[in-house]
């Protein structure tokens, strides 16, 4: 039985609707704490509204067009026009925003039926207790006990790249198009350029990507950004390593990317995915206490306090890792600290993540190259997907489960996934990370036959330590 703690008397402001936001506001309103959020844009912020549930839901339809592009291997015939598929741009884009909408306000409805005030406006922090908000109504004040500051970030934008949501887009204009781009080029090979790539790939757009280090998701996994390399070279994506974009020009038909090197490249629109700004400017939080990094990120310990009393963080807007997962750990950590309940502090190493290219790319814990620089000792087993039976049954031939144990004791401390639905693939490595699960309870827990899955117990069968 759970013992419902007494919060009454506590004031709780949230500057921010994204997760971490909304879920600190939901465990706040649970612990019985008066609750209020304050949100310019709409609840879920930029996760839902502009990032996260449109840009996967975009994946999601160039999922099946990959998947139509294969089908013939599998022994389906769509008929003898041997016309390909086509995605209507228009109906996905509106498909997508429609849903980011609907989610937003599902949000919306389920912190008002916890109690949670809800104000649409524009805040900032007159201390480290008292919001100001402006509405379309006016301007209004918000006192409380407590702030908890969650601006989410921006897309970073360069002066010799600005965006004009016609030709030249960020990740947030993208959904202005209404025809498959003829040519597309992604500036920026991290995170967001790779999945945008991989995804304008998938719905049949010729695609360059310009990366400005040695491959592709330079902070990722090695051995799964050269699968993901060549797999986007394979299915006729130009990739251009070592390649810094300089400026991008639009040229009214068209758009001309130079590189510093004095190279051009022509193409129909240019996507400029080079990172993010935190919104931590012109909110009042230097007047408050808060301090903020060199880069505009504000500083947050384990448990999301600021350097300021009374006023924590959490989001992309700390800088600690943006996720929206993390987020919403942090928040809810937050609440926790300030409510006096239980807490653990966020331990990153814990964090699993998933990149939504294809194939996915899912990891979590420590990494190969941590193993390898000697920051742990450790031992590193990886399995290729092309000898698993239910891989082949779906002529899944790109991919790998890698799994890392601690030398000597066997614990689970890493792993990657890459391959189809990596990002539900690496929850039983998760756990066992989380849990310090030794090699051998994975190895002896059941998996059906045939799964992918079958490859995780494999793998931890072979990191088996002979006691």
């Amino acid at each position: 039985m759970t013992t419902q703690l007494d919060f009454t008397a506590r004031k709780i402001a949230i500057l921010g609707g994204g997760p971490g936001g909304y879920e600190a506001a939901m465990v706040a309103a649970s612990l019985g704490a008066d609750v209020t959020i304050v949100e310019q844009d709409g609840l879920g912020g930029s996760a839902v509204l502009t990032d996260v549930v449109p840009s996967k839901t975009l994946i999601a339809t160039a999922d099946v067009m990959t998947r139509f592009a294969s089908a013939s291997s599998l022994g389906v015939d769509f008929g003898s026009t041997g016309q390909p598929a086509v995605a209507d741009l228009k109906m996905v884009n509106n498909r997508l925003l429609a849903l980011a909408k609907e989610q937003s306000n599902d949000i919306h409805r389920t912190l008002e039926r916890v109690g949670v005030k809800v104000i649409t406006g524009k805040g900032r922090l007159l201390d480290n207790k008292t919001l100001e908000v402006v509405t379309k109504d006016g301007t209004q004040t918000v006192e409380a006990e407590a702030l908890l500051i969650s601006v989410g970030a921006s897309p970073r934008e360069l002066e010799s790249s600005m965006p004009d949501g016609e030709r030249i887009f960020t990740w947030k204009q993208v959904y202005n198009l209404t025809e498959i781009p003829e040519h597309l080029i992604v500036i920026g090979s991290g995170v967001t350029g790779a999945e945008f790539a991989s995804a304008y790939n998938g719905l049949g757009t010729k695609v360059t990507l310009i990366s400005s280090r040695d491959r592709v998701l330079p902070g990722e996994d090695a051995d799964a950004a050269v699968v993901l390399e060549d797999v986007f070279q394979a299915r006729g994506m130009t990739v251009l390593n070592r390649s810094r974009a300089e400026s991008v020009k639009n040229t009214g038909n068209g758009v001309l990317v130079t590189l510093d090197d004095g190279r051009t490249v022509e193409g129909s629109h240019c996507l400029v995915a080079v990172g993010a700004i935190p919104n931590t400017a012109g909110i009042g939080l230097e007047e408050a206490g808060v301090q903020l990094d060199d880069r505009g990120q504000i500083k947050v310990d384990g448990v999301s306090r600021t350097t300021a009393s009374n006023v924590y963080a959490a989001g992309d807007c700390t800088g600690v890792f943006n996720l929206a997962s993390v987020a919403a750990m942090q928040g809810r950590i937050a609440i926790a600290h300030l409510m006096g309940d239980g807490v653990k502090p966020l331990k990153l190493k814990n964090v699993a993540s998933n990149i939504f290219t294809s194939p996915e790319i899912a990891s979590v814990g420590v990494s190969e190259q941590d193993i390898a620089e000697g920051r742990y000792q450790g031992d590193v087993i990886k399995l290729s997907l092309h000898t698993n039976a239910r891989a082949k049954m779906m002529e899944v031939k790109e991919g790998f489960v890698k799994i890392i144990s601690r030398k000597g004791s066997g614990t689970v401390i890493g792993g990657v996934v890459v391959g189809p639905r990596a990002s539900e693939l690496i929850f039983p490595i998760a756990i066992a990370v989380t849990q310090k699960l030794h090699v051998d309870d994975l190895a002896n827990t059941f998996t059906v036959y045939p799964s992918l899955t079958g490859s995780i117990s494999e793998a931890a069968r072979r990191l088996h330590v002979h006691m």
